[in-house]
């Protein structure tokens, strides 16, 4: 049996579907987190039965007539899929909105039950909602619950309740006539201007029937035309001159946490184990062991695999702290803060949803995506997702903020405004090469202030733990002994007598020629870059198998190659370049996985190998400014390979000018009248 879960954006579905399936999908207070269904089998102890029970969590839908993508797949679903019974969950904090869609999901005939959410907020506000008498004017069982706060049994009586009504099938209608389909739902009908006179006509009738069953059931203590608290602190939070300055501070206090205070401190700890452990290791294989094997167990696996994980506490908290503030409610205010710069270069505060998603990985926030309507803006958003730095790009800014200047959150915190900075730059430059004018028209619904749940957040944060763990224990372990077979053996699959004639090194060697300009000319560091397009975690990993260094966190001059006092040392570039490689990691293409999400998206091979190309463009102009820039800052002159880096920056500026020329001419030619 097939439950749906349907209803209006931020109304509660997902929060259901976790408690309802014992998941623990990605909830965010705002529309467009989810972009595709979901399913995944009833929790046993909710099962009444002896079923098969399956709940489908369904993008949020304000209508049967879809206006976005995500509307799109609701409607195909309900119409088209195999569904036994919806389960319609409603925001009772808003019941006037929601029951919009309520009445047409009850046209179609389909075996409905209404889950009224949010009822412990609505008896916060001291509203009253006539539970019997609505559910007697619509016809249909209604069930008062709590997503995020009921017991099992509240949750299991809306499951009876779905088993009950499965087999029956009202006739409902509110008195709209439905020409062509009875009383189901009109699919070719459009919403916005230009609509059919008999829809709109018909969305009135709806409208006026829903406000009458509303003024019968629902009393509000508060009236909506006074000001609450929620929107005078939206008058400071969202303020178009204090908004900014809040969100950069706000964003400080995340990598502050997670970076110079909580994180670096269990980081340490952890550390601390990891190097104990391969000490213990090491101790017990002995000197009877195949130096090749000890090679490969000690440094490609414990030291690659252990570097990564020694920045696990430091994810966790960042995630910790970004599941509170998307589940407050203040993510959806920097939606509405940054709406006008993203206005001004051809895109639209929803653009910036994708952004923040995927600051926890850049797959999900490539496939929000959807949510947007216009082409080329979806697919704009979808190339420049990616800049913004993900939690696997994390561990690279840690390992370089912690070893040239000292941990910094600041570090952080720039880097996450520069990907918004590149981001911007980049959609103007996108804009000019396409040619599109077209202006975008951005509406969310803000939600209520609230205090976290903190449970919530704690199970979030863990379940982002056992993502890392998972592919540290599995693709970048086999990418660190990989690197690590690679460094021991020359091409003759000889053991090589110094690394400089490994295989690795022949291979990272000619690629590391063209990073001379950008300060990390070294093979060492190429090879890492190479290894970070399979998984950006990587970079750390490959940079601890090739320089042998065991942990990058909690160190003492006993644990570095060559009795070196610092990892800068061993690493031998500078502070400067070090900030240039992070930039260029952080803003080149990103994982393989990404790249994958990015093609489905995008739906053009053009766009595709475009997107790519600009991505590598981006992030080498960037990482040579600021290495060659830094340099001349820090020692008054410019920093080597400056000529061949800026006539290859040149190039790559000379390409983007040439195209939106070409784009300038192609316009011309199609509007005549516009003068040379």
């Amino acid at each position: 049996m097939r439950i749906a879960l349907a209803g209006n954006p931020n109304s509660g579905k997902t929060t259901l579907y976790n408690a309802l399936t014992g998941k623990m999908e990605h909830v965010g207070n705002w529309a467009g987190v989810t972009v595709d269904q979901k399913e995944a089998k009833l929790r046993s102890s909710l099962n009444p039965s002896g079923l098969e029970l399956i709940v489908i969590d369904l993008p949020g839908a304000y209508s049967m007539s879809p206006y976005t993508n995500e509307e799109s797949i609701t409607q195909d679903y309900i119409l088209n899929a195999n569904i036994d019974v919806i389960i319609n969950v409603v925001d009772s904090t808003n019941l006037s909105r929601s029951l919009f869609f309520t009445t047409q999901l009850l046209e179609l005939g389909m075996p409905v039950v209404v889950a009224l959410n949010k009822s412990d907020l609505t008896r916060q506000k001291g509203n009253e909602i006539n539970i019997a008498k609505l559910s007697e004017l619509l016809d249909h069982p209604v069930i008062e619950i709590s997503a995020v706060h009921d017991h099992e049994q509240i949750l299991k009586t809306l499951i009876e309740k779905a088993l009950i009504e499965q087999p029956h099938s009202h006739q409902y209608h509110c008195g709209i006539h439905r020409p062509g389909l009875g009383h189901g739902h009109g699919r070719h009908h459009r919403r916005g201007r230009g609509g059919h006179p008999q829809k709109a006509f018909q969305d009135r009738q709806r409208f006026n029937f829903v406000q009458s069953v509303v003024d019968q059931v629902e009393v509000r203590k508060v009236s909506s035309t006074h000001l609450t608290i929620h929107d005078r602190w939206d008058r400071v939070i969202a303020n178009k001159y204090f908004g900014i300055p809040i969100f950069i501070f706000v964003i400080y206090l995340v990598f502050s946490l997670s970076q110079a205070w909580i994180g670096p401190v269990v980081a340490d700890v952890l550390s601390g184990w990891i190097n104990s452990f391969s000490q213990t290791v090491d101790s017990l294989m002995g000197t009877s062991v195949n130096p090749v094997l000890r090679s490969i167990l000690l440094d490609g696996i414990i030291g690659g695999v252990g570097a990564v994980i020694g920045f696990l506490p430091l994810i966790m908290v960042l995630f910790f702290c970004l599941s509170l503030l998307e589940d407050c409610g203040y993510m959806a205010r920097v939606a509405v803060i940054m709406d006008p710069f993203l206005k001004k270069v051809g895109l639209s505060g929803r653009s910036i949803i994708p952004m923040v998603i995927g600051t926890g990985c850049a797959i999900p926030g490539i496939m929000a995506t959807r949510t947007i309507k216009s082409e080329r803006q979806r697919r704009t958003t979808a190339m420049l997702t990616p800049f913004m730095p993900c939690g696997a790009k994390l561990p690279i800014i840690a390992l370089f903020s912690g070893i040239f200047s000292g941990g910094n959150a600041w570090i952080g915190t720039s880097m996450y405004f520069m990907g918004i900075v590149i981001i911007i730059l980049g959609a103007l430059i996108i804009r000019a090469i396409t040619g599109d004018q077209s202006r975008s028209f951005f509406i969310i619904e803000l939600p209520e202030y609230r205090f976290p749940n903190l449970k919530r957040a704690v199970f979030s944060m863990f379940d982002r733990a056992k993502e890392f763990i998972i592919k540290a224990g599995t693709i970048i372990l086999v990418c660190n002994v990989i690197v690590n077979i690679m460094q021991t053996f020359t091409w003759n699959l000889q053991i090589a007598a110094t690394v400089e004639e490994s295989i690795l090194a022949g291979v990272a060697s000619p690629i590391a020629l063209l990073f001379v300009p950008l300060g990390f000319g070294l093979w060492q560091f190429s090879a890492a870059t190479i290894t970070g397009f399979i998984a950006k975690e990587n970079v750390v990993g490959t940079l601890a198998v090739s320089f042998a260094i065991t942990s990058f966190m909690n160190v003492d001059g006993a644990t570095l190659p060559g009795g070196a006092s610092s990892i800068a040392e061993v690493m031998g570039i500078t502070s400067v370049a070090a900030m240039a490689y992070m930039v260029f990691n952080l803003f080149s293409p990103p994982c393989i996985a990404a790249l994958g999400a990015m093609k489905a998206e995008l739906k053009s091979t053009r766009w595709f190998v475009g997107a790519i190309l600009f991505e590598l463009g981006m992030g080498y102009v960037v990482a040579f400014m600021v290495y060659q820039g830094g340099t001349l800052l820090t020692t008054g002159a410019l920093g080597a390979g400056f000529i061949p880096g800026l006539i290859a920056v040149m190039a790559m500026i000379g390409t983007v000018a040439y195209l939106i020329q070409r784009q300038k001419n192609k316009k011309r030619q199609i509007e005549p009248g516009v003068a040379a």
